[in-house]
């Protein structure tokens, strides 16, 4: 009781009505089955579209279970589920490994410096990695000047040098006027020949050496070399410019493009490249002297190579491009270099120790969980590597051929790295659908739905599908349907069962909360391979459900209802055959002329008359659930007459509501009764802490056989 102390005026919060009972959802669908991606364990995500199914589980392309080829029926259901009016879908994916460790793809270096390494395993994590370099600018930049700064490196293009240019006098007349075309460094007013890298040309056509050109200081005299009316000389500057990314390193990583087959050695200390139009190596810090890769990047190069940029000018039509490769994106394909990208990484560095390194950005455990369900490849990195180990691993994964596509391929090189080993595993058991709980690693099967309360139908369509484990497999789900209480489960007959097959099927199950659905679908393949497919019918069912009590609500039978998606049903039942089936609780689909394709059955699977139809089971599930979770207050609270009365109100009120929305039979009067009161707790359940409340409700049925009777009659009667 709150205390007064003081004079003065106190206001208090007061409650005059009753609390109010909100009804629960009963759309909500959990599906169990294989899929051909993601996780395994823990408590499974909605997904609330087809494309967000996709995301985190996989396409609907067809899985390898035992070797063998099967539908994926799972994907295929959840596809028919939103089409046909679902909203909400959580998905338990099962499989079937030895190991926990089985049905990973993945891709390594020689060294195990860098590896590559599916999420979650199945033969969908056999994908196509594509590394997209961010410095995609070319660095190449060429100078025209006439006086190069003390000590830069230039290409000297110099035709018609009179006799007062060249160092050593001994040279006879008959060589002068002379060519020169090579690298040269300025050292104070005279140019020196760079490691002997010049073509150098006689008047008389002879060619001579550095070392026949220049005395023993090894210089060219520039003060010199314009004189003489024939003179012409050009010095060009070649250098990378520094990356709109950030400066330039030494030993930044960085590709020469070749427009040829081009050979070079005529100006630095190379060979002929062969069918090689891609150079890799590094830049200094300068962006002046790149350094061939010889570890084996280049193939044929069995020696680092370094190449001053300034002798491109010799060859300026063969050159096409120079990038430097530190930072880079990563494009997922699934299906091969040139399926689709369902995935990108952007902004990496080759930097182990950087934020956003491989190791940071395709991290093994996401912060997120959105990317932990999300992201396809996971990467780890071996300790105390070097941004250089990086790279070389990374061209040691890159796929040769693309990398290399030769001097008449219209395409430029690609960057890829492929991941394999990935499996589907073994067919699924019983005991795999019902799982197990574990609350450190993460549930799975059944069981990891157990902790999610909005489901109320569940499903297994690919259960259909295995012959051997088919009756086992809907055991389990009727297990979990009466462990949770408030959900149903919608039950498939095997693809071509005869009548007598699917009544026999049907005789080993005697439960309200399943449903019986008869015979398979006929939809359009959405694989794009074939014409049509047949499938099971729970997706198409669940959709019913979902979209019946969404547009009329959950008194209203989920039968005579389009089945969206339906080009058809595998076997064509008439009205002498569903006279069979009917009263034994199978549910069948059928075809109308002019009406189109219609659930054309209600009923559960339980002998018990008071729960056989389907939509009186649902409803009386969604009443209990909703008056349980919205009366969770009452706890606690002292047990007396006035606690009576408002748990009396409450429930009244939520079913006088029920009834004005037409979901009840009757008058207000009689449609309902709620009693809490000493007619239904005696002495001992107040001393024992119980209150007992009866409620009675007269749900509505469907009218299942419509009659009409018609008779004649006489005029004057």
């Amino acid at each position: 009781m709150p205390e007064y102390l003081a004079p003065g005026v106190y206001v208090e919060e007061v409650s005059f009505r009753s609390k109010s009972i909100e009804g629960v959802g009963t759309s909500v669908a959990g599906i169990v089955g294989p899929t051909r991606y993601g996780p395994l364990r823990g408590k499974p995500e909605a997904v609330t579209s087809f494309a967000d199914f996709t995301r985190v589980y996989g396409d609907v392309q067809d899985l390898s279970l035992g070797g063998s080829g099967v539908l994926n029926h799972t994907a295929m259901a959840a596809k028919a589920f939103f089409d046909g009016g679902g909203k909400q879908l959580f998905v338990s994916r099962i499989a079937n490994y030895a190991l926990p460790t089985d049905g990973f793809a993945s891709a390594a270096d020689s060294s195990n410096h860098v590896i590559f390494r599916s999420r979650y395993p199945g033969a969908m994590g056999d994908l196509t990695l594509e590394v997209e370099w961010r410095d995609s600018e070319n660095l190449i930049q060429s100078t025209v000047t006439s006086a190069p700064t003390e000590g830069n490196v230039v290409f000297l293009d110099a035709v018609g040098l009179p006799a007062e240019a060249i160092a050593n006098d001994a040279l006879p007349a008959s060589h002068f006027p002379m060519t020169v075309r090579g690298l040269v460094q300025r050292v104070g007013d005279n140019y020196r020949i760079v490691d002997g890298l010049c073509d150098i040309t006689a008047d008389d056509d002879a060619s001579l050496t550095a070392a026949d050109l220049v005395s023993g200081d090894d210089h060219l005299l520039g003060a010199n070399m314009a004189n003489g009316g024939d003179t012409r000389i050009s010095i060009t500057r070649v250098v990378a410019k520094r990356p709109t990314s950030g400066a330039l390193s030494d030993g930044t990583s960085a590709v020469l493009t070749l427009s040829e087959e081009t050979d070079l050695s005529a100006f630095f200390s190379g060979s002929h490249w062969g069918t090689l139009t891609s150079l890799r190596g590094t830049l200094n810090a300068a962006g002046t002297v790149f350094t061939v890769d010889g570890s084996g990047l280049n193939a044929g190069v069995g020696m680092a190579i370094a190449l001053n940029l300034s002798a491109l000018a010799a060859a300026p039509d063969s050159v096409r491009a120079m990038m430097v490769q530190r930072t880079f994106d990563i494009s997922v394909h699934n299906g091969g270099a040139n399926g689709p990208v369902i995935y990108g990484y952007g902004n990496i560095s080759s930097a182990p120790d950087a934020d956003n390194s491989l190791a940071g950005v395709l991290a093994a455990e996401p912060q997120k969980r959105y990317d932990r369900l999300t992201s396809p490849v996971q990467c780890s990195l071996a300790d105390g590597i070097s941004g250089e180990d990086v790279m070389t691993a990374l061209f040691q994964l890159f796929d040769d051929d693309a990398m290399n596509p030769g001097p008449t391929s219209v395409e430029g090189p690609r960057y890829l790295i492929t991941l394999d080993g990935g499996s589907d595993g073994e067919v699924p058991a019983a005991l795999h659908y019902g799982g197990a709980t574990d609350e450190v690693n993460g549930s799975t099967g059944f069981a990891s739905l157990e902790d999610i309360e909005d489901i109320a139908i569940v499903m297994t369509p690919a259960a259909a599908a295995d012959a051997a484990n088919h009756q086992a497999i809907v055991a389990e789900m009727q297990k979990h349907c009466r462990k949770m209480r408030y959900r149903v489960g919608i039950v498939d007959g095997r693809e071509g069962m005869s009548l007598s097959e699917v009544r026999e099927f049907r005789s080993n199950f005697d439960d309200s909360r399943l449903a019986l659905y008869y015979p398979w679908v006929v939809a359009a393949d959405p694989r794009g391979i074939s014409p049509t497919l047949t499938l099971p019918p729970a997706g198409f069912i669940a959709g019913v459900y979902a979209n019946t009590d969404a547009q009329r609500g959950v008194h209203k039978s989920p039968a005579n209802q389009p089945v969206i998606g339906a080009l058809g049903f595998a076997q064509d039942i008439n009205r002498f055959q569903q006279e069979l089936l009917n009263p034994e609780g199978v549910n069948c689909l059928r075809s109308f002329p002019g009406r189109g394709h219609r659930v054309w059955g209600g009923r559960t699977l339980s002998s018990d008359p008071e729960w056989k139809y389907v939509n009186v089971r649902r409803y009386f599930l969604y009443l209990e659930r909703s008056i349980d979770k919205s009366t969770q207050w009452v706890v606690f609270e002292p047990n007396g007459e006035r606690l009576w009365d408002n748990v009396r109100i409450t429930v009244e009120n939520f079913l006088y509501n029920e009834w004005v929305n037409g979901r009840l039979l009757g008058s207000a009067k009689t449609a309902f009764f709620v009693r809490c009161d000493r007619s239904t707790m005696t002495q001992n359940d107040l001393d024992n802490g119980r209150l007992v409340c009866e409620i009675g409700v007269a749900a509505l049925k469907p009218a299942e056989y419509v009659i009409f009777r018609i008779g004649q009659k006489t005029a004057d009667s």
